[in-house]
């Protein structure tokens, strides 16, 4: 019978985290893996190079299904905190856009560091190692029994860092899932989240052929969305717009991605639409279609994209319109939005109201995905155990005390760009502060 005071679950981010802060308190930690090593998904995030933390870090760029939740995680252990912690290690680093903050190396510094703190604080951490069952003892000083492939446990507290349901491939289950409903915890519905969507049989017909394609853009998604719980209800409709995100799309063999599209795949429900402006550094028409001095609908002077084809004696038949979509958008995806938007209109001169309305879609342009790449291509798995039985301070269960859920696991899901790292820090020390 192996005794410990905190037995962790779970040898990624958030757990090793959670390890090194209940090590510091001096308790006896036991860190369990399946894995035949820790930190999987560490080493090949970031492509390599791990985004370890955004410096914007901050609870408005969380999904969850109390908004305000993470907030007293993130407040507690900050994107400067563990930027503190890397260079306390030397390891050298870079700012890319929108604040994200990757190794200039290797990912496997961020893993070293982890496991080096590990190590400081005698953390122990086994591998290869499958949990069979879990039960409650009722004792104070062995609250839970766990059997295990390679023998019993006991341990005071019981923290449970598995992660979601994103990239199989490496391991991932839903175990995590399967403790909180042993203990009567509710779940928000894990669905895919940060993933690519795949077209509909018609737009893969039509668009698939420019694979490989990229611009940017800003998306969103149609503000009717609303989220689904495990049981099959709807939540009430949010009470502010879904976000706007500004950055590249990727055209791919059968559908989109980018980190415009990722980002919004987090506020995506099946059936819903998504929302992209192809031309987010030129504001559409004022009013979409103003009144000119004819009294016809036209186009504004000064900020839209087809301005120049409003000058005097200027062309405005196709050829134009072209040449002025060429100057923000690859020339494929040009005649290829052309030839879906324009063709009533294949020649002749074209009308201000006709200007106007291309001008109105190419600023808002909508496609109905037919789903997503499911867990497979999803960086993330959005829900997890409800916060509502999680105290926002420690991430113990206010059910079954003693219990701990931290990470990808909890329904927390970050933007794409390190947020999820800092989740996992923030969240990792809340209950490796309190277990």
């Amino acid at each position: 019978m192996t005794e410990t005071d905190v037995l962790i679950l779970g040898a990624g981010a958030a757990g090793l985290m959670c390890a090194i802060h209940a090590g510091r308190r001096g308790r006896r930690v036991l860190l369990l893996e399946h894995a035949d090593r820790p930190g999987k998904k560490i080493l090949i995030s970031g492509g390599g190079r791990c985004n370890f933390t955004n410096i914007h870090a901050r609870a408005e760029n969380y999904i969850s299904a109390n908004p305000h939740f993470a907030r007293s995680a993130l407040a507690r252990y900050t994107p400067h905190d563990f930027l503190t912690l890397v260079e306390s290690h030397r390891i050298p680093w870079h700012e890319k856009t929108l604040g994200q903050l990757f190794c200039d190396r290797s990912a496997h510094d961020i893993l070293n560091l982890l496991l080096t703190e590990c190590a400081a604080v005698n953390v122990r951490i086994q591998l290869s190692t499958r949990v069979l069952s879990i039960a409650q003892t009722g004792a104070l000083r062995a609250r839970f029994h766990i059997e295990a492939s390679d023998g019993p446990i006991r341990a005071q507290s019981l923290v449970i860092a598995t992660g979601g349901l994103s990239i199989p491939k490496m391991g991932a289950t839903a175990f995590g899932y399967d403790i909180a409903r042993q203990f009567n915890h509710p779940i928000v519905q894990p669905r895919p989240a940060l993933v690519p969507f795949v077209f509909s049989p018609e737009d893969q017909a039509y668009w698939c052929d420019l694979s490989g394609l990229s611009t940017e853009v800003t998306a969103t998604v149609a503000a009717s969305e609303t989220a689904s719980t495990e049981a099959g209800k709807s939540a009430r409709k949010p009470r502010t717009p879904p976000p706007v995100f500004r950055e590249k799309m990727l055209i791919t063999h059968r559908g989109l991605s980018g980190p415009a599209i990722l980002q919004v795949s987090s506020y995506w429900q099946p059936g819903h639409s998504i929302e992209l402006n192809l031309a987010p550094s030129h504001p559409p028409a004022a009013g979409s279609a103003p009144r000119v001095a004819s009294g016809n609908p036209g186009l504004s002077s000064a900020q839209s994209i087809f301005a120049p084809l409003s000058a005097p004696r200027a062309r405005r038949d196709l050829a134009a319109v072209a040449h002025e979509l060429r100057t923000v958008l690859p020339s494929r995806l040009v005649s290829r939005w052309l030839d879906l938007h324009a063709s009533a209109n294949p020649q002749g001169p074209l009308s201000n109201a006709t200007l106007a309305a291309l001008d109105r879609d190419l600023h808002a342009w909508r496609i109905t995905p037919a789903g997503t790449e499911g867990y497979a291509k999803a960086e993330v798995t959005a829900g997890g155990v409800s916060t509502d039985v999680l105290d926002a301070r420690t991430l113990e269960s206010r059910l079954i005390p003693s219990l701990y859920f931290i990470g990808e696991v909890v329904d927390v899901t970050g933007w794409l760009g390190g947020y999820n790292f800092q989740w996992a820090w923030a969240s990792g020390v809340a209950a490796g502060q309190s277990a």
